[in-house]
């Protein structure tokens, strides 16, 4: 059995009996790349977590593999740089493929399915400090925030679309002739606005395309993650 048949077979056990109605989500970003060759298992263990409705995994396609052969067709610069946000305010100097930020506080680099278990665990048991809910009319998007605790500071509202799935054939590159499957693919991460972290706040913005939408409230820096939420 190969390492991403264990992969797959492990996290299933490990995943087994997710949510069918979450109130808290835990937001789960990868940092992966098409060009490296240690990322398949991780961008395996994304998909498994899209089953769970207790779990925003994303996947965030870095561009500094482009180089050795095969360009990331999802991969943004915009991405690299959240990466290093995290990396700096983690008090790390280097950044690594495949890498999960879980909770926008913990780091996992490589793929250790256990670790990520844990950690999320952890995260849904923590307290909710914000209370997030969309709703969608057309092209509008209206945003409710209501704190459950007051958390002090300045947090950022993110918009992110995304593409579900997408199936690529990798020609060149570490991945060369493997057919692979992306997950929750992110085409943009936009702050669209901020919340003190005290008070009631709604707010509406514009969305157009068939990319799914969720929307995550982060205390500013690359700090933890308050709130998130999917509309489905």
């Amino acid at each position: 059995m190969n390492r991403l048949r264990t992969a797959i077979v492990l996290v299933s056990l490990l995943l087994s009996g997710a949510a069918q109605a979450a109130e808290r989500i835990v937001v789960i970003e990868l940092f992966t790349s098409q060009g490296c060759s240690s990322c398949p298992p991780a961008d395996a263990l994304l998909g498994e977590l899209t089953q769970r409705d207790d779990v925003l995994p994303l996947a965030l396609h870095v561009d500094y593999w482009d180089y050795i052969g095969w360009k990331d067709k999802f991969g943004k610069p915009a991405h690299t740089e959240r990466q290093k946000g995290y990396a700096t305010a983690a008090g790390h100097s280097t950044i690594y493929t495949p890498q999960m930020v879980v909770g926008g506080v913990d780091h996992i680099v490589g793929f250790k399915p256990m670790k990520l278990v844990d950690k999320m665990n952890a995260h849904l048991a923590n307290p909710q400090q914000a209370r997030l809910s969309l709703n969608r009319s057309g092209a509008t998007l209206r945003i409710r925030i209501e704190p459950v605790r007051t958390v002090n500071g300045r947090h950022d509202i993110l918009l992110v679309r995304f593409i579900p799935s997408e199936e690529v054939k990798i020609r060149r590159g570490e991945n060369a002739g493997k057919t692979l499957t992306y997950h929750n693919i992110v085409q943009a991460m936009d702050v669209i606005g901020q919340w003190d972290g005290r008070s009631e706040k709604s707010l509406t913005t514009e969305v157009s395309g068939d990319a799914e939408v969720a929307v995550i409230v982060q205390r500013a820096e690359h700090r933890g993650i308050l709130a998130a939420a999917r509309l489905r």
